[in-house]
């Protein structure tokens, strides 16, 4: 079943609170939540290992436009890396929360992520999906994700919300810069715990990074060179985490939903095989995570039948679809929520 986007109303109740606990005894049962160390040391040790071999070919390459092929390489490797920091920020990979926050913030150095930051950010977003107002992932200033957002938007980003629907993949271009900057901002604000750890590994990362670049490459490759690799990576980025949520429905006031409903509600998974959970480092199962972000990202196939299931004797709406599809949902959800903005007599901002 696919959830076509929509508001939740406000009187929506929940039938059981027993759910979940009968839920997580299946899945525990199941040896689920169990780590799967020699998965992760074979991702691990590919990943960075095709990191090494990227470099390799950089320094090989020298100053050719050929690198731009090079950068689109470093872009799919970089988002790589972020997924095994996502699931080192859910402890997955290990089982001490001090081994997974050692291996996120080394992953995080790697693409030049503050880890912290992003801690933060993503654990208000995994407590309230979808709720406006405590969901930073719904909270992005260039757009609107509600009929009320939309019509709060004033000046140049009241222009972008109007033209949201077309303009979204092309603002993802700018999304690996968001990353950077947000993490350079929280360092810079004392906003995280490890404040100077940060701004060691961060200052590293664009001093390897930029250094490689412009010392290897002639000025205008070296620009080109930032320009494919920071954009690309930023649309794979927003094209991986966008689908789980963006059309589902979204919260406006307080509900008193139970866990098990305010997760799978919100969320959507995607169809596909092995090399779709590859492409979206496990997010494509994004109403297991949810509902189990510590779960190891090779358990959550093994999981997703039984979810299902689950959810379908009790009535759940559960939501799947395939890649394509789901692109469709988030971009007519963007044009619907913003059509206020385009009525010929809308309120100049």
């Amino acid at each position: 079943m696919v959830t076509s986007p929509a508001n939740v109303d406000e009187d929506t109740h929940t039938t059981s609170r027993n759910d979940f606990g009968d839920l997580m005894r299946l899945v525990r049962s199941d040896g689920l939540l169990d780590r799967r160390y020699r998965y992760y040391a074979v991702k691990i040790s590919l990943t960075l290992l095709a990191l090494a071999a990227g470099c390799v070919a950089f320094a090989v390459l020298g100053d050719s436009w050929w690198q731009l092929i090079t950068a689109v390489f470093f872009a799919v490797l970089f988002a790589q890396i972020a997924f095994l920091g996502h699931d080192a920020g859910h402890n997955q990979i290990f089982r001490t929360g001090r081994a997974n926050d050692r291996a996120g913030y080394a992953f995080g150095a790697v693409v030049g992520m503050s880890y912290g930051w992003w801690m933060g950010k993503h654990s208000r977003h995994h407590a309230n999906p979808n709720h406006e107002g405590d969901d930073p992932d719904i909270d992005i200033p260039l757009l609107a994700f509600t009929r009320r957002q939309s019509a709060g938007k004033r000046g140049f980003v009241r222009w972008t919300s109007k033209h949201q629907a077309a303009l979204f993949f092309p603002l993802l271009l700018l999304e690996g810069l968001s990353l950077h900057g947000a993490g350079i901002r929280a360092v810079w604000r004392g906003d995280i715990k490890a404040r100077w750890l940060e701004a060691v590994l961060l200052a590293a990362h664009f001093g390897i990074y930029l250094g490689a670049v412009f010392t290897v490459l002639s000025l205008p490759v070296a620009v080109a060179f930032i320009a494919v690799h920071q954009g690309l990576w930023g649309v794979y980025m927003g094209c991986s985490f966008a689908p789980g949520h963006k059309g589902m429905p979204t919260f406006t006031d307080r509900k008193k939903l139970d866990f098990l409903r305010k997760q799978v509600l919100t969320s959507r998974n995607i169809r596909g095989g092995p090399w779709v959970d590859f492409t979206l480092g496990g997010l494509n199962y994004q109403i297991e995570h949810h509902l189990f972000p510590s779960m190891p990202r090779a358990n959550l196939r093994r999981a997703q039948p039984l979810v299902r299931q689950f959810c379908a004797d009790r009535g759940i709406d559960y939501a799947q679809c395939g890649l394509l599809k789901t692109y469709s949902y988030v971009l007519r959800h963007l044009h619907d929520v913003s059509a206020p903005l385009r009525e010929k007599h809308a309120p100049a901002g």
